[in-house]
């Protein structure tokens, strides 16, 4: 054994030396370059020294200073969260029993506990021993709530958001989504959904909108102390899609829009059963391969393609003859409306609350929410029309105006159709939005402050 370790030493050894060599002058190479660096900078830097005990039995800040850091209050902030309370939120900030009760009963003076929503933001703020000094809440859309602490009571104050109306003008081109092309053009992108509303029964928002289609919107911006809150009252919008000029005024007190010819925007039947749907997969065809079944065979509907869960409204006045679960379409909602027609909505994730056969729904009214049951691919929505025994394309369906206004009215309509044409044209506001008219009374009766939003 020690013959092996004797002939195998000389070996290790060569091995071994260059080794530790190397590493040696690795060593001296980094220090060297690093202690070069420092020399040849501009601003070395001092070094930096090694806390000692001496250092910290000196005084170091100003009396002065001293005394209002010690006063200082330390603040915590977060937001309200779901199913949680007033009286937990208080707690986890360390009231109990009795102030607990105080400080509750304190801010139900001011506001309803009950109607408190998760995700309202709130501040505490502590005293330096740790005790609760004071609590703010905001309530979303109303007004802010402040709780101080006064010796051993609380006091608390609240300071409701000032609410006021600006109207506003936007003029743009679809380049994009509607939402985009509306911010672009300095507007909020909520306005989308709004305009979709205005011309539902003219426009279908998932197929008929093309880029380079010019839209005009004047509206009412809802501000909350001088911020942006809402999108209000839309009173004028024209859409040139494609050449096709629609255009729509809000006229009397009844909340109705009317073309530029006094002719009301409503219609029997909706263009479409989802008010903003991305796009249609499927259209009205006698002979169709089946993504399912994998053959041909009639598709009497249009599909929408639309993510679980969305909205499904009604596409006019009827009465519902059926809801429940009906074979390759799923949950299926039918509803019957006069003259004959009937209307189908197939592959549903769920009913609305209400909807069952009997219950009167009125158009717009939301009857279910769709979804991917029965012989479906993926979630859409089937809309299927019925006209007495025959399958007809919803994308064809004529529909039939309201009332328009009556002839000894229309004078008065034109007047203020030109008032907002003008509004429309030249980015402000027209006199007297501000005020709703009285049908049959065209003159405005309180300025309105204007913006422009381009």
């Amino acid at each position: 054994m020690q013959s092996q370790w004797i002939r195998l030493g000389p070996k290790a050894l060569r091995w071994l030396l260059p080794l530790g060599l190397t590493l040696v002058a690795a060593g001296l190479f980094s220090t060297t370059r690093n202690l070069d660096a420092y020399n040849r900078s501009p601003y070395p830097l001092p070094p930096i020294p090694r806390f000692a005990a001496r250092f910290a039995a000196n005084n170091v800040l100003p009396n002065e200073a001293s005394r209002w850091i010690d006063q200082a209050r330390v603040p915590v902030e977060a937001r309200l969260l779901r199913g949680e309370t007033v009286a937990d939120v208080l707690g986890k900030l360390g009231l109990q029993g009795s102030e607990l009760r105080d400080a509750t009963n304190v801010l139900a003076r001011k506001v309803n506990l009950r109607s408190l929503k998760a995700g309202n933001h709130y501040s505490a703020f502590f005293n330096p021993d740790s005790k609760l000094a004071s609590f703010e809440m905001t309530l979303d859309g109303s007004g802010r709530i402040e709780m101080v602490r006064r010796g051993a009571q609380w006091q608390s104050d609240w300071q409701p958001f000032h609410r006021s109306l600006e109207m506003r003008s936007v003029q743009g081109t679809l380049t994009g989504s509607l939402e985009d092309s509306i911010r672009t053009a300095g507007g909020p992108p909520a306005l989308a959904y709004r305009l979709a509303e205005v011309f539902q029964w003219d426009l279908d928002f998932t197929k008929d909108l093309q880029p380079g289609d010019r839209f005009q919107v004047l509206y009412e911006e809802v501000q909350l102390d001088g911020r942006f809150r809402d999108v209000g009252t839309i009173h004028a919008a024209s859409y040139d899609n494609r050449g096709r000029l629609h255009e729509a005024y809000r006229y009397g007190d009844s909340a109705v829009y009317y073309d530029g010819e006094g002719r009301p925007m409503r219609k029997m039947f909706l263009r479409s059963p989802l008010r903003y749907s991305p796009r249609i997969t499927s259209v009205f065809s006698l002979h169709r391969f089946h993504p399912v079944l994998k053959e041909y065979r009639p598709h009497y509907g249009v599909d929408y393609g639309a993510p679980v869960g969305t909205p499904v409204q009604v596409t006019a006045n009827g009465v519902v003859s059926f809801a429940g679960w009906d074979r390759g379409g799923g949950n299926v909602v039918k509803v019957q409306h006069a003259g004959g027609f009937l209307t189908c909505y197939l592959h549903l994730s769920r009913f609305a609350s209400g909807v069952r056969p009997g219950a009167r729904v009125r158009q717009g009214d939301t009857i279910a929410f769709t979804g991917a049951t029965g012989l479906a691919s993926g979630p859409h929505l089937d809309y299927r029309v019925k006209l007495r025994d025959g399958w007809i394309d919803p994308l064809s369906l004529k529909s039939v105006r309201d009332e328009p206004i009556p002839t000894a009215r229309l004078a008065s309509f034109r007047s203020w159709r030109d008032q907002l044409r003008s509004g429309l044209r030249d980015g402000k506001a027209a006199h007297g939005l501000h005020t709703q008219l009285a049908v049959g009374d065209a003159a405005p009766q309180q300025p309105a402050r204007s913006g422009v939003a381009r």
